[in-house]
């Protein structure tokens, strides 16, 4: 790991001692999510509380997040080639990011096989068409024992996508599921969420980190 992201740790866990039990986890999961970067899709799905923390990891790296992040030299000469100045300052006004899908955002198409078919499997059939071998699916379940989130990833595992799961204490059916799984020291729903969020903070800039500095 860099520098940097070391230095992340290490103030991660002067702030949180309780999760200390989870720095390898941790480390192996930002390690994989940031190898390969330029060809590997990240998909995340979760319900309630923990679809929005799918929407608010892709925010982070879709996007500069604590770095800033120049787009490949490529992209800038190839717009320069084809707009001139204009193609240069939409160079610079753009930034470096991860291919990371957010399922839950997918209304329309969760919607439909909704409509169609049975609702558990919804997250299964989007991770089936948009997932690939190499992929990595964010899997967050607070119980672990979120059906759609379990199929998704049961789906996942035979595509070859590795799975990394966010759950609370008991790490539920997600235990024997995922190839990661980061299991918080909580079980109620609202404290378990409140350690999601700085975990995966930590492991956005960490991926961040890794692939842009």
């Amino acid at each position: 790991m860099k520098k940097r992201t070391e230095g992340y740790f290490e103030e991660f866990f002067v702030r949180f001692p309780n999760l200390k039990n989870l720095e390898e986890k941790l480390k192996v999961a930002t390690l994989e999510l940031a190898k390969d970067a330029d060809y590997k899709k990240i998909l995340l799905c979760g319900n309630g509380g923990s679809a929005s923390d799918c929407e608010h990891i892709s925010g982070e790296l879709l996007k500069s997040f604590l770095l800033k992040r120049k787009v490949a030299p490529e992209l800038k000469q190839g717009l320069i080639s084809l707009y001139g100045e204009e193609g240069g300052k939409i160079a610079d006004n753009l930034q470096g990011g991860l291919k990371c899908i957010p399922l839950p955002s997918l209304n329309s198409a969760l919607t439909a096989f909704l409509n169609d078919c049975n609702g558990d499997y919804a997250y299964a059939q989007l991770v089936n068409s948009l997932g690939a071998e190499g992929d990595c699916l964010i899997a967050i379940s607070t119980s672990g024992n979120a059906k759609n989130v379990c199929l998704a990833s049961k789906t996942a595992k035979a595509k070859g996508i590795k799975v990394i799961a966010l759950t609370g204490k008991n790490g539920g059916d997600l235990k024997d599921i995922a190839d990661i799984l980061i299991n918080v020291p909580e079980t109620e729903t609202y404290l378990v969420q409140e350690l999601h969020l700085p975990i995966y903070h930590l492991i956005c800039k960490a991926i961040e980190s890794e692939i842009f500095d």
